[in-house]
């Protein structure tokens, strides 16, 4: 009788013949109209999750900063991480089974992993602004009742949000209450307990200017203006009354561009961020009094974050390991100041989320960010009973239990189960706010080494392979010690190549102290590449 409801619902949800997908970094995103079979799909394998791990599974409807007329869908696992690589390999295989091949295609995985399938299955879906996105997550819930899953659909929510109720909904409300506005009272709550710290903060430094990329993250924004209680003051532009989502604004179009994001009124000096289109990137910047355009993106905040959390265990006397987890793409001057000058680990792994969350997980406390301004803070259980003892400690002395306390509010401000928008905004706001800090100070920390990213096409990208977190080529022969050999020639140069993990193309970054020579080492990298990896089309030209 499964087998019929299946057959009945997957054919009002028809996969288009010969249709490739695959589950990338972050889920199946491109054109919505070719989405909902994968949709439906999503659901059923959803549930399937949900069964096997005998939790709540999420399934967010999304494709982040593309353009409005893509979509996408990201599965939530237990714990509100993403889901483990060997699912995201069946998705791929559900995703790209022909119609009449989808009942075998089910049955493969409900065998391997030995799926009992009379254990009850929850789902939460959530769904961003695009107008593609109704009909989709109604799709998803269509994929969850065939299994005969129970679903909750939280409707228009942030990526966060959603990871966060799919932890609270599987940690039986430990980690919060899974709705929207538990999450407002949770995070706004820790927020303003932490600005009570900043000594008589003006309504100027109170003030903040949000490029809500016309998506999701400007709607919740106001809806969390209430639960503020006037500690900070938003204005927010890009809020989706006029422009199209992630035109010409957002995270991603700030941190490409160098430029402010259309749409937004800067003053000089001002502080301004910018969401991504489903709210999990965030970036910051400033124009200075000459008009010069100022950005801060991830580097800068993990190292904002990252000093102010060491700083706070110094205080309170508390041995934890902290770390920073960065990507090759992270500014050689910020991994200079995290180690030299503020003695904290870094570590470098793979480009990708969840490489970088899989890392962060092996220290006490780890600050994790791409430099597109994805990321967040992982405490280990130890970490986090060390800082509730103290801080309920009745003999511990005043500093010690005042920075524990401190420490405490900045675990519950902090959305753990991935990056934030929202919530590394408020974060960013408190430390500021409590160092006394401007922006042009929290910039003026260390300053970034100039650089260049270049793309060179090749027939074949998999002609290139890497190793030691991408920062080496050890194919094809010969490349990379022709990077050495180049990269010898700058001061404070550094360079490496990576395949793209979505077309063939192969990605080339420089950094060196002028940018001269970082344009002029990029473009020598990228004739070698171009010469040893199978370049097509003509040589790469100079830059100037």
């Amino acid at each position: 009788e499964l087998i019929e409801i299946i057959r009945n619902c997957s054919g009002l949800h028809p996969k288009p013949p010969g249709l490739v997908l695959q589950y990338g970094t972050a889920g199946f995103r491109t054109n919505a109209k070719l989405l909902d079979h994968i949709m439906f799909r999503m659901g059923l394998l959803a549930t399937l999750r949900s069964k096997k791990t005998k939790a709540t599974i999420g399934v967010m409807v999304t494709a982040s900063h593309n353009p409005e007329e893509d979509n996408g869908v990201k599965l939530v696992d237990p714990m509100g991480e993403m889901v483990t690589p060997t699912w995201e390999g069946y998705a791929t295989q559900l995703a790209n089974a022909e119609q009449e091949d989808l009942l075998a295609a089910l049955k493969d995985i409900i065998e391997e992993e030995a799926i009992n399938m009379s254990q009850e299955a929850d789902v939460f879906v959530g769904k961003d602004t695009r107008s593609s996105s109704a009909s989709l997550s109604k799709a998803v819930l269509d994929g969850v009742s065939a299994l005969g899953g129970r679903n909750k659909d939280y409707g228009l929510v942030t990526t966060p949000q959603l990871h966060y109720m799919v932890c609270c909904q599987n940690t039986q409300g430990k980690y919060g209450e899974a709705t929207v506005e538990g999450y407002y009272k949770k995070l706004c709550q820790a927020f303003i307990q932490l600005t009570k710290n900043a000594s008589n903060c003006t309504d100027d430094q109170k003030h903040l200017s949000v490029d809500g990329a016309n998506g999701i993250g400007a709607l919740k924004v106001r809806e969390m203006e209430s639960y503020l209680k006037k500690e900070l003051h938003i204005s927010l532009f890009n809020d989706g009354s006029a422009g199209k989502l992630n035109h010409q604004c957002g995270a991603d179009f700030v941190k490409v561009q160098q430029n402010p994001p259309t749409g937004m009124k800067i003053n000089s000096g001002e502080r301004c961020c910018s969401f991504d289109g489903d709210a999990d990137r965030i970036v910051y910047y400033y124009t200075d009094s000459e008009g010069q355009f100022h950005l801060l993106d991830g580097d800068k905040v993990a190292t904002l974050i990252s000093t102010f959390l060491k700083e706070l265990l110094t205080q309170a006397g508390i041995d934890l390991e902290i770390a920073v987890v960065q990507t090759a793409y992270a500014n050689g001057s910020s991994t200079n100041y995290l180690e030299d000058t503020m003695k904290v680990i870094v570590r470098c792994a793979k480009t990708g989320v969840k490489h970088l969350h899989h890392a962060a997980q092996e220290f006490d406390i780890g600050v994790y960010f791409e430099a597109n301004g994805h990321g967040t803070v992982l405490f280990s259980k130890a970490a986090e009973e060390k800082i509730r003892q103290l801080a309920e400690d009745s003999i511990a002395d005043d500093e010690r239990k005042r920075a524990a306390l401190l420490l405490q509010d900045t675990i519950n401000v902090i959305n753990q189960t991935v990056g934030d928008a929202i919530s590394d905004m408020l974060l960013i706001e408190a430390i500021l706010a409590i160092r006394g800090m401007t922006i042009q100070q929290w910039d003026a920390i260390y300053k970034d080494l100039p650089n260049r990213q270049l793309k060179v096409k090749v027939s074949d990208r998999r002609a290139i392979d890497t190793t030691d977190a991408e920062r080496r080529a050890v194919s094809p022969t010969g490349l990379q010690e022709a990077i050495d050999t180049l990269v010898k020639k700058y001061s404070q140069a550094r360079s490496f190549v990576r395949p793209s993990g979505t077309e063939d193309v192969v990605r080339v970054y420089a950094e060196a102290d002028t940018q001269e020579s970082a344009d002029a080492l990029a473009h020598e990298v990228s004739l070698a590449v171009y010469r040893l990896a199978g370049g097509v089309g003509g040589e790469p030209k100079p830059l100037h």
